[in-house]
């Protein structure tokens, strides 16, 4: 179990205990003003702010003796480091490098194959959006200690992404994944265009984060799935993924998701396609560890609620006598209750539900299956007699 989940659910089951066991969500300046993950400078003593993946750390920056180069407030055994060559752009990224790395680019900024075309004014922002959730993506994806390269020319294995907009003969570009290449529409980042999109496919949710974690979703399962161990149970679980996506896709787009989809499936959209399936699962599970990791940072505690819910068992689990089902079961339970707590706050605002999801007991064995495909554990299918 890598020690993200395992300290994850150590806070569910005793939330706040200590400081030490929370994450670090919030961390503080030298002057003692909290700093998130997002920021590049204190908003009350403009110290010079840097995030150091590594460690998931967001600390002030404190002058090295060579011009340009930074030590990161507590943590001097790093050595000096230098910012990201983004800080100044746009994109405003507040990542930092080792000083011997040879590349100008932090890790997220060097997965960029494609960024906006910066001659027009209004993509200024649009990228800064894009790339605020790309960072909140890696850095996620690191922490759960997936693998993340840039991509190498290609055909090469890794990473990268497209942020495009539309063509000089008009036509808007496809958002979605080929080979690790993520294509996102630029028009995503207005809010606007976005909005009137997802009430046209009658989507509950729909936002630039959503999307990458989606996306991102397909190149897990090309790298983690479809050669390995994993695939029997895949199959078995979400279907089979050798079924024309084509046909598929026709078939969507003319008669819509089954009425029951609900029964098995995180979204209408999952029904599409197995692939279609993974991604939108995949999505949901990093959209319920870094939220419940967030609650549990900012001291929210949803289970003094008097919820009358039945709690997922292990008999909804695609592992029931995994020895971490317990941990994962007190991790979907933890989520439920939050989410409810944390829908109707949003209704309190007269906002639409934080959550519009309902889970069904095969999606949590979808979900557990996701888990354990990151956890790096054996399959079913390989561990049972």
């Amino acid at each position: 179990m890598y020690p993200f989940f395992e300290q994850l659910v150590a806070r569910i089951a005793a939330p706040f205990v200590s400081q030490a066991r929370r994450s670090t969500r919030v961390w503080q300046c030298e002057c003692g003003q909290s700093v998130f993950f997002r920021n590049s400078q204190c908003l009350a003593c403009q110290a010079s702010l840097g995030y150091w993946p590594d460690t998931h750390h967001v600390g002030t920056l404190l002058p090295a003796a060579v011009d340009g180069l930074w030590y990161l407030d507590g943590q001097p055994e790093l050595g000096p480091l230098k910012r990201c060559a983004n800080l100044d752009t746009p994109a405003c990224c507040n990542w930092l490098l080792a000083v011997d790395d040879p590349e100008a680019f932090c890790l997220a900024c060097r997965l960029n194959r494609t960024i906006p075309d910066l001659s027009f004014t209004e993509n200024h922002l649009r990228w800064r959006k894009l790339e605020t959730a790309k960072r909140r993506l890696i850095a996620q994806l690191l922490h759960l200690g997936l693998p993340v390269t840039p991509k190498q020319g290609a055909a090469g294995e890794g990473i990268a992404f497209d942020f495009i907009g539309i063509d000089i003969a008009g036509n808007p570009p496809t958002t979605g994944h080929a080979g690790g290449l993520i294509t996102l529409d630029i028009r995503e980042a207005d809010d606007d265009w976005r909005e009137q999109v997802r009430v046209q496919l009658q989507e509950p949710y729909r936002t630039v984060l959503g999307h990458l974690r989606h996306e991102i979703g397909h190149y897990y399962w090309d790298r983690l799935v479809a050669s390995s161990a994993w695939l029997q149970d895949f199959r078995r679980l979400f279907g089979d993924e050798r079924a024309s996506y084509a046909q598929a896709m026709e078939r969507h787009y003319q008669q819509g998701a089954p009425l029951d989809w609900a029964v098995a499936h995180v979204s209408a959209y999952a029904t599409m396609h197995p692939w279609e399936d993974w991604a939108e699962t995949w999505a949901h599970y990093l959209h319920m560890t870094d939220a419940v990791d967030t609650a549990l940072a900012l001291g929210m505690d949803a289970s003094v609620m008097d919820l009358d819910y039945p709690p997922f068992d292990a008999r909804s689990l695609y592992q029931p006598e995994h020895p971490g089902a317990p941990a994962f079961l007190a991790f979907i339970n933890a989520w439920v209750e939050l989410s409810a707590m944390l829908n109707e706050l949003s209704r309190s605002m007269g906002q639409t539900d934080f959550y519009p999801f309902v889970l069904s007991a095969p999606v949590v064995a979808k979900l557990h299956f996701i888990h354990c495909v990151i956890q790096g554990d054996a399959p079913a299918a390989v561990t049972s007699p």
